[in-house]
């Protein structure tokens, strides 16, 4: 399809404004992460602070290694091994590690290409006018942890993309009438589940949205959910034992040998200040004062934002513990699910919530919440527009799936706002039926209005949260 002199411009604009997100992080860091360091983990993690965001793509790019959470990103570090390997040859040549250069230049990708599919699935499957579609994209590039999310190293860009690419196919079929082909769901499910292992369900979803009552079809169950969900489960198990495992074990083993060490030097303290040679007594004494020491040092380990802002799991299983029943919903959904991602905090701004930030923070003045309002109120407006398409049913499944994990369950409801940028793509869509219904409106107020709000407040965002964003990195 040809390009013209306008598309031209937006996309050299979009493509300048990610390069130069992604330009300002890598300069705050550069001068520390671009050294070699025999200990490159500790000094990223030590240097990288932005909100609750992992730095460790740098990391593995730096020396490959499986150090994203195997059962969370089973094919992440695998995805991440031909980067490795760019680093390595860069290392080679200049002395330098590009790690931040490398994940700056995929996370630019990444987000360009949403930003293109975006517009292409609001122009194509939706159906608005282009200049609409470029709009809602661009509001959609204006929210705070959409800004945020293309210019950190962590997996939510990736993801991001992978699941505006996987409605934008969806929605192309369920508007041509056709059935997504078997080859292409198990792929997309193995790049989207392989990045963020929740967000292969709703590849699922869109398999049973395109595919209709066919997707119950034994065929399609066993070809398309059960045979790749099995194979990409059984990778993250033998990953695990693979890479994991041996590491695991040494911690273990280290932690025995350092508290049989302090019991032994407990023993002959006990040993040396008590009047008797009953062994039993003296070893119980001392394992008695173990237990009180470990007990004092949980107390005070408890107090620390890291586990003081977890939250109550469930229970304590293996993934059980990552579920949160004590932070509070409420305010959870207004300052972190819904606020937060759009419009940063300037109290407490970019901090992490598991080192000083509180797990609640308000705006300072009313007109932000006026401003989520305002939002909100163009999500519910276009959903009630678009109600009868079975497309944007599709995409509110998505939202559905994640309101479920982290509002109901709780998963990482603590720091919501950093996983915003799975939903956040949901609003856009959702907007687009209201400009849609009134596109063709006679009274051009119903028209200009929703249109002007948008305008409006993508000025409103850009401004505000680059500033803030910027005032943060320097």
């Amino acid at each position: 399809m040809a390009v013209n002199k306008k598309e031209i411009i937006r996309r050299t604009l979009i493509l300048a404004y990610v390069t130069l997100l992604n330009a300002l992080v890598i300069a705050r860091y550069w001068h520390q992460l671009s050294h070699l360091n025999d200990n490159y983990r500790r000094l990223v993690l030590s240097t990288f602070h932005i909100s609750g965001f992992d730095p460790l793509s740098y990391i593995v790019i730096d020396r490959w290694t499986t150090a994203y959470n195997i059962y969370r990103h089973p094919l992440l570090a695998f995805f991440m091994w031909l980067p490795s390997q760019l680093n390595a040859a860069v290392v080679w040549l200049t002395g330098r590690n590009a790690a931040p250069l490398i994940m700056g230049c995929i996370l630019v990708a990444c987000a360009y290409y949403t930003y293109i599919y975006m517009v292409r699935l609001l122009h194509r499957v939706v159906g608005i006018g282009k200049d609409d579609a470029w709009l809602l994209t661009t509001f959609l590039f204006s929210f705070a942890y959409v800004m945020v999310t293309i210019s950190v190293p962590d997996h939510f860009c990736l993801s991001m993309f992978m699941l505006t690419l996987v409605l934008y196919l969806s929605g192309m079929k369920m508007k041509e009438g056709k059935l997504m082909p078997r080859w292409q769901s198990i792929l997309l499910f193995f790049l989207t589940a392989g990045i963020s292992l929740n967000n292969g369900i709703k590849v699922f979803l869109a398999n049973l949205f395109v595919s209709g009552k066919r997707f119950w079809r034994p065929a399609n169950l066993l070809l398309t959910v059960v045979l790749p969900a099995a194979l990409i489960w059984g990778f993250a198990r033998w990953e695990w034992y693979t890479f994991e495992r041996p590491n695991f074990v040494a911690r273990q083993e280290a932690k025995a040998k350092k508290h049989d060490k302090l019991i032994a030097k407990t023993y002959q303290q006990v040993a040396d200040t008590m009047s008797t040679a009953d062994t039993a007594l003296i070893r119980r004494t001392a394992l008695a004062i173990v237990v009180r020491q470990d007990s004092l040092k949980a107390a005070k380990d408890s107090r620390l934002a890291i586990h003081a802002h977890e939250g109550k799991p469930i229970a304590n299983g293996e993934f059980s513990q990552w579920t949160d029943i004590s932070t509070p919903r409420g305010w959870s959904l207004i300052e972190n699910v819904l606020g937060e991602p759009i419009q940063l905090h300037s109290d407490h701004l970019l901090e992490d919530v598991l080192r000083s930030r509180p797990v609640i923070v308000h705006y300072r003045f009313a007109f932000n919440y006026i401003v989520e309002a305002l939002v909100l109120l163009l999500f519910l407006l276009g959903v009630w527009a678009g109600r009868r398409s079975r497309f944007l049913w599709l995409a509110l499944s998505f939202l559905g799936f994640d309101l479920l994990i982290h509002v109901v369950l709780g998963f990482g409801l603590n720091e919501a706002y950093i996983m915003s940028a799975h939903w956040l793509i949901i609003l856009p869509i959702a907007v687009a039926y209201l400009l849609k219904n009134t596109a063709h409106s006679s009274k051009e107020w119903i028209r200009l209005s929703p249109r002007l709000l948008i305008g409006v407040l993508t000025l409103y965002l850009l401004i505000y949260n680059g500033a803030l964003y910027i005032d943060y990195l320097y």
